[in-house]
């Protein structure tokens, strides 16, 4: 096979199939005839390190949507969404003593997120199920905040 003929049979294989990258999703709801590209971010934090990369993921997502659009097909779409604070087995000590209670640190989370709960994996799913739908047909690079609002009240 050339490698012509091999780019080409590369490139039909991912305008043809959907895929998903969502690290923390156990299963996925995948919808046929387009490609479906999304990252999982975190809200954000003072810690350095941390900050920048998430704003290389975000450039990132910009990037290849429009390197994707241009060099394989306008109708594969990448985009990102970006949970806020929703608890997991990584992340509950720092947020709930052992009574269930609100550490100082939970407490400040829910302070400035407006909504003031953490978020629930059903609040991933509508954004989700938008982004693998034909009714984001015309949305590419973009980061969908789902943090009830605290990505918001940082910049208020």
């Amino acid at each position: 096979m050339s490698d012509t003929t091999a780019l080409e049979q590369k490139r039909h294989e991912l305008v043809a199939s959907p895929l998903f990258n969502l690290t923390f999703m156990p299963s996925l709801l995948l919808l046929p005839d387009s490609l479906h590209i999304y990252r999982a971010t975190d809200a954000a934090t003072r810690v350095l390190g941390y900050s920048a990369a998430k704003a290389a993921v975000s450039n990132f997502t910009q990037w290849l949507a429009v390197h994707i659009a241009q060099e394989y097909s306008p109708k594969v779409r990448v985009n990102a969404i970006a949970p806020g604070f929703f608890l997991t087995r990584q992340n509950r000590y720092l947020l709930l003593d052992e009574a269930g209670n609100l550490t100082p640190r939970g407490q400040a989370i829910i302070a400035h997120t407006p909504m003031g709960r953490f978020g629930e994996p059903d609040d991933l799913v509508g954004t989700i199920i938008w982004l693998a739908s034909p009714a984001s047909a015309f949305v590419t690079g973009a980061v969908i905040p789902i943090d009830g609002g605290f990505s918001a009240f940082a910049g208020v």
